[in-house]
């Protein structure tokens, strides 16, 4: 079977209900669709888990307003460390040297 193959939205959503039908086992299936038989597994559950969301929304698709998803976009491609650096951080990030020595001591004096 191939490692590290990218699977759609759609073709989780083909196979994840044949999971479910129960026609056929998981191994059969996974032979067929040439994937790992616990991928299939995670898709059934996902597909049965998320089924309660569509009745809630009325089948309609959960929209997200426009300012998130440019955030999302901005962020796709950043390393993984890259918001360590952002404002809202609370220090500085894992390869400053600045956040490895203590704060200074302010106010009394140290020598008597």
């Amino acid at each position: 079977m191939p490692k590290g193959r990218n699977h759609d939205a759609g073709f989780k959503a083909r196979v994840a209900p044949e999971a479910v039908k129960g026609g056929r086992i998981v191994p059969e299936l996974a032979a067929e669709y040439r994937v790992r038989p616990t991928m299939i597994h995670q898709w059934k559950k996902a597909l049965l888990e998320g089924a309660s969301d569509i009745f809630e929304r009325g089948g309609k698709k959960a929209e997200i307003d426009e300012a998130t998803m440019r955030s999302l976009h901005a962020r796709i491609g950043e390393p993984a460390g890259a918001n360590a650096s952002c404002p809202e951080s609370p220090g500085p990030g894992p390869a400053s040297d600045e956040g490895s020595k203590p704060p200074p001591v302010q106010g009394r004096s140290r020598t008597r």
